[in-house]
């Protein structure tokens, strides 16, 4: 089994937020710029196209929600379009201005206290989380499944897909027992929960 699982993790290991070019810390910026990939990931688009949208976005320099509210509606909509998010532009832009303002106003632009609100416990979290705009049950997944490389008390986190593509590949299907085949350390757990849900998209095959 061990086996199985370092092939999964050698061919579809890379989290969605390295692809995004975020190094997650447990920081302000990383932790804003996890979300807005979250965000962007909440639409009915593909992963990749979340990810280059999102490099487009921080590579404008929009890694805090003050820049990202500092810049114009237009500037937000020609940075979606130059990474392929061209259905869901318009609206788009005008959802991170009004997430990041809010998140400004509740939590002073800092997803920790967020995460100290929810005093370790991963419902509450999630139940945030879906008080910002766009991030519903999907998105909350999505920023869980990665955060829980910095969060410990998230993990082990997997999604619904990921863990109907554990149970096809004869992996465990309890959470505990399947982040136990990576020694439960919290970001291989977080890079077995992507390569997991990256496995179902290719449905078998290489690439995702």
């Amino acid at each position: 089994m061990r086996r199985d699982v370092a092939a999964l993790l050698d061919e579809h290991g890379r989290t969605y937020a390295d692809q995004a070019g975020i190094t997650l810390r447990d920081e302000p910026s990383p932790l804003y710029c996890l979300l807005v990939l979250a965000t962007l990931s909440s639409a009915p688009i593909s992963a990749d196209v979340a990810a280059a949208t999102a490099r487009e976005l921080f590579g404008a320099g929009w890694r805090t929600p003050e820049r990202m509210r500092g810049a114009t509606w237009q500037q937000r909509v020609d940075a979606l379009g130059r990474g392929g998010y061209r259905r869901y532009d318009e609206r788009t832009a005008t959802t991170l201005e009004e997430s990041a303002a809010l998140l400004l106003e509740r939590h002073g632009g800092d997803l920790r206290r967020l995460r100290r609100d929810a005093d370790g416990d991963r419902e509450s979290l999630l139940a945030a989380l879906q008080e910002l705009p766009r991030i519903g049950p999907t998105g909350a997944g999505i920023f869980c499944r990665e955060v829980q490389a910095v969060w410990p008390e998230v993990a082990p986190f997997f999604d619904e897909r990921g863990l109907a593509r554990a149970e096809e590949l004869g992996l465990p299907t309890d959470p505990a027992d399947l982040a136990g085949t990576v020694g439960g350390d919290p970001a291989e757990v977080a890079r077995l929960s992507a390569a997991l849900v990256r496995s179902a998209l290719a449905g078998g095959r290489g690439g995702d």
